[in-house]
């Protein structure tokens, strides 16, 4: 009788087990869907770095990106999406001899969205995106106030895939009149692929085109990401290389990319 009880009690341990385990995976793969939308209503604060090397001359640099994003339930069928981009820049050997070192200029966007996705699963969200001078170095920032539309575009599918875009474009209106103007279009295509388990495989390019100059910034990214747990804390961790289909004179070849992502879910 005894050995019936006891095993019955590690049957019960173990689809207790099964059924947390499932539990887990599941929420991590709502989680990592979330993190694949720009403009999901998650609480994240993304801690991203940068590298990038192949500058003439033999130049790197160094940009930590703090990116929290912020939604805000603004009525029944409404939510505001604010997503802020505050760069940490080292640069050695960048355009000129010598390394710089300091904040970057900030980019500040603002997303009104749905917060159910149209009759054929789109989900949309447009807003005004705000180019801040914080720069503290001359050669980290443009030295000018920044203003312009933004907009993105996403599917997600039962099978596991999100596809979309996501753009913007700053005109400069304000700040050092010995500058050169800002005019930019950022262009990003993404797709993305959940492997379960909080696992995602995911591709972009981070197309910026500069009218001014008539030139493209246009690198490739091929990232993978894994939700996880730090004590209670819901990370996720992600890693992956990019190499440079365009790039100004003088740019980068090739660059590497880590992050990290404190997820805080209602």
């Amino acid at each position: 009788m005894r050995s019936v009880l006891v095993n019955t009690g590690i049957a019960s341990a173990f689809v207790a087990l099964s059924i947390t385990t499932s539990a887990h995976a599941a929420d991590a793969d709502e989680l990592a869907k979330a993190l694949a939308n720009p403009v999901a209503a998650l609480i994240s604060v993304p801690l991203q770095l940068n590298y990038d090397t192949g500058y003439a001359g033999g130049g790197e640099r160094w940009t930590l990106n703090a990116q929290p994003v912020i939604p805000v339930d603004i009525s029944k069928d409404w939510n505001l999406i604010s997503r802020t981009i505050v760069p940490g820049i080292y640069q050695n050997d960048v355009g000129t001899v010598g390394s710089d070192s300091g904040l970057g200029d900030i980019v500040q966007s603002l997303f009104f969205s749905p917060k159910e996705p149209t009759a054929d699963g789109w989900i949309l969200g447009a807003g005004p995106v705000l180019l801040l001078p914080t720069a503290t170095d001359t050669r980290l920032g443009a030295e000018k106030w920044g203003l312009g539309p933004t907009g993105v575009a996403l599917k997600q599918t039962k099978s596991g895939w999100t596809y979309g875009a996501l753009v913007n474009h700053i005109w400069s209106f304000a700040g050092d009149q010995n500058r050169a103007d800002v005019n930019a279009t950022f262009i990003q295509p993404f797709l993305a692929k959940s492997l379960g388990g909080g696992r995602t495989v995911s591709m972009n390019m981070e197309n910026t085109y500069d009218w001014e100059t008539k030139q493209w910034n246009a690198p490739v990214n091929l990232l993978y990401a894994k939700v996880t747990k730090i004590g209670s804390q819901l990370i996720n961790l992600q890693g992956g290389v990019r190499g440079y289909v365009d790039s100004p004179p003088g740019g980068p070849d090739w660059g590497l990319r880590f992050a990290i992502t404190f997820m805080f879910p209602k």
